[in-house]
């Protein structure tokens, strides 16, 4: 068939498809992180299309909160990691909240088969959290001594299997026990940082009434990942960009404090979608100075 336009266009031509080709990939830029905590209902229904969904909104990174009996959202640690490197996305952390002593050597193994690199403790493991419904407060039973030893050992653990241990804070680890105790204080100043790290929990530094910048300085280094959740001037979690922290600010400490990576989460998006709500955080992040 002949070309509808003279030869003399051709180079014309092929320049504007790369020029349009350049453009398209910059509207598909993708950066961040999302901790799929936040899309956890939509995980378990269809896994495949949330992900591709994450993918879409602009992320590049996911932190899992989806590990049961060995396998990552019913998938094998193989397939999990197969299935996010066909859509995009790359596997950094993941909330280990079912950690135990016993188990441990096997789910790290799992994970690092998964290709995570930051494996999470949510929360004090084994049976040490409790929610209070009534009151809506967290806490840890057992000591902040017991907590350390149990981080230490899983730090040991986690250093053989070629993983890095985090602890994730919420806000009871900023308010001093009844021996006068500050147990984020107390796990900062007694772990060996070749270990045991931290990411740090923007929203629940800010509801404990901590204050992010003080712990960079005291603690330099220590802070690997952050998750960024905004709040509401009601104190409710909110997409990011549209509450009160002052992200912008924290942001230009993040060399002080250590952080490799930072991960999008909203535990409650309310009456807004979920996969909605991921996209307005994500339309927030540049604006705000992440990249």
């Amino acid at each position: 068939m002949k070309s509808l336009f003279p030869s003399k266009y051709s180079g014309f031509l092929l320049f504007f498809t790369i020029l349009l080709s350049l453009f398209a990939g910059q509207a598909q830029e993708k950066f961040g992180g999302l901790a799929l905590y936040t899309v956890r209902d939509n995980m378990n229904k269809d896994a495949r299309a949330t992900l591709k969904s994450v993918a879409d909104a602009g992320y590049a990174h996911i932190e899992a909160a989806g590990y049961e009996n060995g396998k990552f959202y019913n998938m094998s640690p193989s397939d999990f990691n197969a299935l996010l490197r066909e859509i995009g996305l790359k596997p950094i952390s993941t909330h280990q909240g079912s950690v135990t002593l016993e188990n441990a050597d096997q789910m790290m193994a799992d994970v690092k088969a998964a290709g995570f690199t930051y494996f999470v403790i949510p929360v004090p493991p084994m049976g040490r959290f409790y929610y209070d419904n009534k009151t809506q407060t967290m806490g840890m039973t057992g000591s902040v001594e017991e907590l350390a030893d149990i981080l230490r050992t899983l730090g040991e653990k986690a250093n053989k299997a070629d993983l890095q241990l985090l602890y994730h804070n919420h806000d009871f680890e900023f308010v001093a026990n009844e021996d006068g105790i500050v147990p984020i204080d107390y796990l900062l100043d007694n772990l060996d940082p070749e270990l045991v790290n931290f990411q740090m929990d923007l929203f629940w530094v800010t509801k404990a009434g901590a204050d992010p910048l003080a712990y960079f300085e005291k603690y330099p280094g220590r802070f690997k990942i952050w998750h960024v959740k905004d709040m509401d001037n009601q104190g409710k979690f909110a997409p990011v960009g549209t509450g009160t922290i002052d992200f912008a600010k924290i942001l230009k400490h993040k060399e002080t404090a250590g952080m490799q990576y930072y991960m999008v989460e909203q535990d409650n998006t309310f009456d807004l979608e979920p996969l909605k709500a991921i996209r307005v955080s994500h339309g927030n992040l540049k604006a705000i100075g992440f990249n």
